[in-house]
């Protein structure tokens, strides 16, 4: 599978869907396995395993490599890892059941662990 690039808008996956607060992407890229489930433990562990983490994206492309020192030619590496390839407004992470300072928190930390800028936002008929 070719690595291509991703362009455009995210429009599936752009509003929340399952909790009160998420976490929104701003920029392209690929979001590795590794990086979500980093993310997602930063934001369980501040919210001390209280309310309830969605995870909105999933990585489904493999990212293949050479290994190191192999000349060029006989064919395409081997699968290396996975990503979730991401358009700006895509709703990455949600999380209701707790007060919006600990999701606002919880949030911005598991934000730090991911490649790309994105921003906390709140159901439109969230009421506290």
């Amino acid at each position: 599978m070719q690595k291509g690039r991703v362009r455009g808008l995210a429009y599936r996956g752009s509003q929340i869907a399952y909790g009160s607060f998420a976490i929104k992407t701003m920029e392209v890229g690929f979001i590795t396995s590794r990086q979500i489930e980093a993310a997602r433990i930063a934001i369980n562990r501040y919210m001390k395993r209280q309310g309830q983490v969605w995870i909105r994206i999933f990585p489904d492309k493999p990212i293949t490599s050479k290994p190191a020192e192999v000349r060029m030619g006989k064919g395409k590496g081997a699968p290396s890892h996975w990503v979730a390839p991401i358009r700006p407004g895509r709703i990455m992470f949600e999380v209701d059941g707790v007060p919006i300072e600990t999701a606002q928190e919880a949030l911005r930390l598991g934000a730090q662990k991911l490649p790309v800028k994105c921003k906390f936002v709140v159901r439109p008929d969230y009421a506290a």
